[in-house]
C-alpha cells in the first residue's frame, strides 16, 4: 500500500512563500504521476498541480505562474513550491499519487487512488 506524508504547511502573510513537501512510501514512486490537490470552504477540492513520471507538469490557473511543482525520484518526494500567496490560496493542501504515468498530468482526482493526511496552508 502507498503512503503519502506531506509537511511544510503554515500560516503566513500575503506575498510570503511556502514549500510544501510530501513523501511516498511506495517503491514505483518513479514511475507514477503525482499532483496536490487543496481543498477550501468556498471551492471544495480543487487540483492545484500535477507531475508526471517524466517530470511533465499542469497547473490549475489559479496558481500559474506562482506555484511550482517538483519531484525528486531518488528521495520518493514531490514538492509545491508556493510564492507570492494569496488569502485566496489558504486551505488543506493534499498530496496524491497515481498507480501509473497519468494522461497529460491530470488534475482529475479520480487518477490519483492514494492521498495523504493533508496540510493547513493559511494566508492572511
Amino acid at each position: 500500500d502507498v503512503q503519502l506524508v506531506e509537511s511544510g504547511g503554515g500560516s503566513v502573510q500575503a506575498g510570503e512563500s511556502l514549500t510544501l513537501s510530501c513523501v511516498a512510501s511506495s517503491y514505483i514512486f518513479d514511475k507514477c504521476g503525482m499532483s496536490w490537490f487543496r481543498q477550501t470552504p468556498d471551492k471544495g477540492r480543487e487540483g492545484v498541480a500535477a507531475i508526471d513520471s517524466d517530470g511533465s507538469a499542469s497547473y490549475a490557473d489559479s496558481v500559474k505562474g506562482r506555484f511550482t511543482i517538483s519531484r525528486d525520484n531518488a528521495k520518493k518526494t514531490v514538492y509545491l513550491q508556493m510564492n507570492s500567496l494569496k488569502p485566496e490560496d489558504t486551505g488543506i493542501y493534499y498530496c496524491a499519487a497515481a498507480t501509473s504515468p497519468v494522461s497529460n498530468q491530470t488534475l482529475s482526482p479520480a487518477a490519483y487512488p492514494y492521498w495523504g493526511q493533508g496540510t493547513q496552508v493559511t494566508v492572511s
